[in-house]
């Protein structure tokens, strides 16, 4: 584990990437009062293959006037009751991915579930940035602003 003086800032809210689900960019509130980051994927059908339990959902993401959405494919580690916001439990499946914060990339979970009503896709939670980074909540991307790019 880091020391404090060792770990990067970041924002309340931040651009991320998640390579294994091919996607280049979204944006991610980070949430320190979630333990799990999630974000929002619909109609997900659940396959094997050789053993693994995989999961096939569609993930949207953009800009409110450029939505693009992409089916994604990721290996399922469990089945997780979650309470979410509102204090209501709700199981959820929970993915693996990589998922890049700045120039660190490392493997998360992350639960899915609709949050196609709300401000962010996407919530990072406590476990996924708590040993590489703080948090100032007075700022935003710290790790960069959106890039272009051919895909996103």
């Amino acid at each position: 584990m880091q020391s404090l003086d060792q770990k990067k800032i970041i924002g309340w809210r931040e651009w991320v990437g998640l390579p294994g689900l091919g996607i280049d960019k979204i944006k991610a509130k980070i949430d320190t009062g979630a333990r799990t980051s999630t974000m929002d994927a619909v109609g997900y059908e659940l396959t094997e293959e050789d053993g693994i339990i995989l999961a096939r959902f569609q993930v949207t993401f953009g800009n409110r006037n450029k939505l693009k959405e992409k089916v994604c494919t990721a290996r399922v580690v469990e089945n997780r009751k979650i309470t979410n916001s509102g204090g209501h439990v709700e199981k959820r499946i929970v993915i693996v991915s990589n998922i890049k914060i700045g120039q660190l990339i490392k493997e998360i979970e992350i639960t899915l579930t609709q949050r196609k009503n709300m401000k962010f896709r996407m919530l990072l939670g406590r476990t996924a940035i708590s040993e590489d980074f703080v948090v100032d909540v007075t700022r935003s991307y710290l790790m960069g602003r959106k890039q272009k790019s051919a895909d996103n």
